[in-house]
């Protein structure tokens, strides 16, 4: 399915500067350009897969 087809949903993310600084190194560490966003849309899905979490079942639980 095409990336921009997916309807998205939009939160406010409060982190420390320092956070947004070590972000930030470790995305313009990575070869081409990768947005914030990016790199933190990778991150939570990371932790996602982590603890065996699917996608389906995250949608099922944000939504009750």
């Amino acid at each position: 399915m095409n990336q921009s087809a997916i309807p998205l949903d939009r939160i406010n993310l409060r982190l420390a500067p320092e956070t947004f600084d070590e972000i930030d190194r470790a995305r313009v560490a990575r070869p081409g350009h990768v947005s914030r966003n990016t790199w933190v849309t990778e991150a939570v899905q990371e932790k996602l897969a982590r603890e065996g979490c699917s996608p389906e079942l995250s949608e099922a639980r944000r939504h009750g």
